[in-house]
């Protein structure tokens, strides 16, 4: 199986493409990305998740892999969303069921894997994380996304890693992660620093990153404090699971600049020399789609990862 099929399931977005697993990258001109509606019922969704396909040139009888957020059964293909705010049409629904019965060139199979965890693979086959035995790569989005891999494979349990895995089910000043370093929870956060009236048109991470450039203190405030949080929270852990590397992705990796010193602060507030190395993604876009392209391969194997 040298060409697998994709999908990487967004909050806002779907992509889809055709990886080469011999060269580990997408064949070229083979991502297509559009819009999902994330709150529209059930059939609308899939619909829209499955239409995407119609654009891309797929092998028949294909193991397909997808990257898809959580709350979900990636073992049984099963929805668990109920009370984030989307995909709620799809709790308790056998996605994988509904796509395989959507999706073009009659396929054998689908295996799901956290989107997450794909970005990680996918870092760690063809990205800023290859050739390290241990990392953790986090994505810096809507809200905190992370994976802690040994040897390309994610860790979700044992003494060296949070509750499953994910750095969002640590907490840091007595609430949880997301509460403290997200996007909603740096837009508060700029809004009390700023004093700005509840009727306020609340900017947005990166309009709040254009401030602090330009020397706004209650910009340069909000950023020091959210991203030194993130880092207080995740130096026991690193400290324990001992990474060569951490390397970030996600919307508000493109402003490393900032978000960089805040996070390295925080670290060494928690104990000095406990940051390990970073690094910004490099592959930021595709990282996902290769590492739910080797998730499936050998899913469909049934051999443990490798690298491609």
């Amino acid at each position: 199986m040298s060409r697998v099929p994709v999908l990487e399931i967004g909050g806002t977005h779907v992509t889809a493409a055709v990886i080469d697993t011999e060269a580990g990258l997408p064949v070229p001109f083979s991502a297509v990305r559009q819009p999902v509606p994330a709150d529209a019922p059930a059939r609308e969704l899939l619909d829209a998740i499955a239409a995407v396909t119609d654009r891309v040139d797929v092998p028949a009888a294909a193991h397909w892999g997808v990257a898809i957020p959580g709350p979900f059964d990636y073992a049984a293909g099963v929805g668990r969303f109920r009370g984030i705010g989307k995909f709620e049409s799809l709790h308790g629904v056998d996605v994988g069921a509904e796509l395989l019965g959507r999706l073009p060139g009659a396929p054998s199979g689908i295996s799901f894997v956290n989107d997450a965890d794909a970005f990680a693979i996918g870092e760690y086959q063809a990205g800023a994380a290859a050739g390290r035995r241990r990392a953790v790569c986090i994505t810096l989005g809507t809200g905190v996304g992370s994976s802690f891999l040994d040897g390309g494979n994610p860790v979700v349990d044992g003494p060296d890693v949070p509750p499953g895995g994910r750095a969002h089910r640590i907490a840091v000043d007595g609430l949880p992660l997301e509460e403290v370093v997200s996007r909603r929870a740096i837009r508060r956060f700029y809004a009390r620093a700023a004093a700005l009236p509840d009727d306020h048109r609340l900017p947005d991470v990166h309009d709040i990153a254009g401030s602090a450039r330009a020397g706004d203190a209650h910009a340069l405030r909000t950023v020091r404090h959210c991203f030194g949080a993130l880092g207080r929270a995740l130096a026991p852990w690193c400290e324990r699971f001992r990474p060569e590397l951490l390397v970030v992705g996600g919307s508000m990796a493109g402003s490393w600049d900032l978000v960089g010193p805040a996070v390295r602060a925080g670290f060494e507030s928690w104990a000095p020399g406990t940051a390990p190395p970073t690094a910004t993604a490099l592959r930021p876009a595709d990282a996902p789609l290769i590492g739910a392209a080797h998730w499936a391969l050998h899913r469909s194997a049934g051999t443990p990862p490798v690298r491609i």
